[in-house]
């Protein structure tokens, strides 16, 4: 990812909310910041073309992978699995 380095000024709460996110998610403020602009952005504005366009591709062979599996005989097939533990 090539980025262009930029300072932000918090306030206690956007600094207190940014400290939390980044708690929850496990990685670094700036990153939980970062996190929070393209989910703010996709809520108002939707999610961009390309990404969408990348889910219904993945949704697609998704589809194409597991054409023909029946989801009730897997999960019998699961439970007399774990029948043995």
């Amino acid at each position: 990812m090539a980025g262009r380095r930029t300072t932000l000024i918090l306030d206690e709460e956007s600094g207190a909310a940014a400290r939390q996110l980044a708690h929850h998610y496990g990685c670094s403020v700036s990153d939980a910041i970062r996190r929070s602009l393209i989910a703010q952005r996709n809520s108002v504005a939707g999610v961009p073309k390309g990404i969408r366009q990348q889910r219904v591709r993945v949704l697609k062979r998704l589809f194409e992978m597991f054409e023909g599996n029946d989801a009730n005989d897997e999960v019998r097939r699961l439970k007399m699995e774990d029948q043995g533990f």
